[in-house]
């Protein structure tokens, strides 16, 4: 798994992009569960776009689709390159 995210990046603009979704979508699906165990809802997504149920699906599409993008990862030439330097770099091949 590559992880081209942090300081220095080296990961294309959608990689960077998918991965901050995946990070908002995994931290409210955690609000989400968290505040059913406590009878609250907790849906920050909805809290903030609620009022505005299309960009509110529009948010969780785009999430799905980010998680499905990295399942796959990127295979452009900017995120290969960054992957190809982090396997030397951890012993890979």
């Amino acid at each position: 798994m590559c992880m081209c995210h942090g300081k220095g990046g080296g990961c294309c603009l959608v990689h960077k992009v998918s991965w901050f979704l995946l990070i908002i979508g995994g931290v409210n699906w955690g609000l989400v569960g968290l505040g059913m165990l406590l009878s609250n809802d907790w849906n920050v997504v909805h809290m903030i776009l609620g009022s505005w149920p299309m960009l509110e699906a529009v948010v969780y599409l785009l999430v799905g689709v980010a998680a499905v993008a990295n399942i796959f990862g990127c295979k452009c030439k900017k995120c290969m390159a960054a992957c190809a330097v982090q396997g030397k770099m951890e012993g890979g091949m």
